[in-house]
């Protein structure tokens, strides 16, 4: 097994990504035969001989699948590097005996892999989770006439090609649309407004959240300390008139026609009142 090992050519160390395509475009296709014995090796004898061979064989073809996302503006080694994963990951589910050339088995794996990997590193936001926005993402922008917005006429006509929603396709219209956007100042650029200078509010800070936290606790306290001090008459007075909880507060003649003196009354006892709760608070 080691002769033939070193027999089949391997790319070595390439110093450009035309110079690999161009190496794996030199080695041999299989016939159907040879296909299935390699397989067979492999699934039963675990010969990784064999699934080198098959592995090899195959490259050209996720050459030729990356180039079909090079749009995405990603280096198109990586996605290769990322479909050579889902061709290994084809070659080790591989059936022989299902009479399905490798080739069209592993298309599945190496396109499930380059999209995971541009959808992962297109943007830093991931845009796409679920299965509908998936089919979106990869099949929007060449369903598109032009460049345009999308009017609700086209983007119902490409929910129902699709089958997902029209809403979706507006909604991933827009994500396409946008662009990252950094929070921070660029580098030597501190003069202009960055997103985080709206994002952040001193108030939320821990120590602000516990001063107010605490102020409110000491004027709670104190409310509560003021108010007995006041007799009760008083206390219904200023209960009725400033800590109502639903707002509807007394006004001085329905107070004055409660107790049975006049509206002016009821203004200089409120007024003696507030006076005695701000001396009293005051004080803390």
């Amino acid at each position: 097994m080691t002769g033939s090992v070193l027999a089949f050519p391997t790319p070595a160390s390439l110093g450009s990504i035309d110079q690999y395509i161009q190496a794996v475009n030199r080695f041999a296709l299989l016939t159907a035969a040879e296909e299935v014995d390699l397989g067979r090796r492999w699934r039963d004898d675990q010969d990784l001989d064999a699934a080198r061979k098959l592995v090899l064989s195959h490259l050209r073809l996720v050459v030729a699948v990356s180039r079909n996302y090079l749009g995405y503006g990603l280096p198109q080694a990586d996605l290769i590097q990322e479909g050579n994963i889902g061709l290994m990951k084809a070659v080790r589910r591989f059936d022989p005996e299902r009479g399905v050339r490798l080739v069209s088995f592993a298309l599945h794996w190496i396109r499930a892999e380059i999209h995971e990997y541009v959808l992962r590193n297109w943007r830093l936001v991931k845009l796409a989770t679920t299965k509908a926005q998936r089919k979106l993402f990869f099949n929007l922008r060449s369903m598109k006439a032009s460049t345009a917005a999308l009017t609700q006429a086209q983007a119902k006509a490409i929910a129902s090609d699709l089958g997902v929603k029209p809403e979706e396709v507006i909604e991933m219209e827009t994500r396409l649309s946008g662009g990252d956007v950094s929070l921070d100042p660029a580098p030597g650029d501190e003069d202009s407004v960055a997103p985080i200078a709206w994002l952040s509010d001193p108030g939320d800070e821990p120590v602000e959240i516990l001063e107010r936290s605490e102020t409110a606790a000491r004027r709670s306290e104190g409310l509560q300390r003021a108010m007995t001090r006041l007799d009760d008459r008083s206390r219904r007075i200023i209960e009725a008139r400033w800590l109502r909880e639903d707002d509807s507060t007394s006004t001085l003649q329905e107070l004055a026609d409660e107790y049975g003196v006049s509206a002016e009354r009821i203004r200089q006892i409120e007024s003696k009142a507030l006076k005695t709760m701000r001396s009293e608070m005051a004080a803390l």
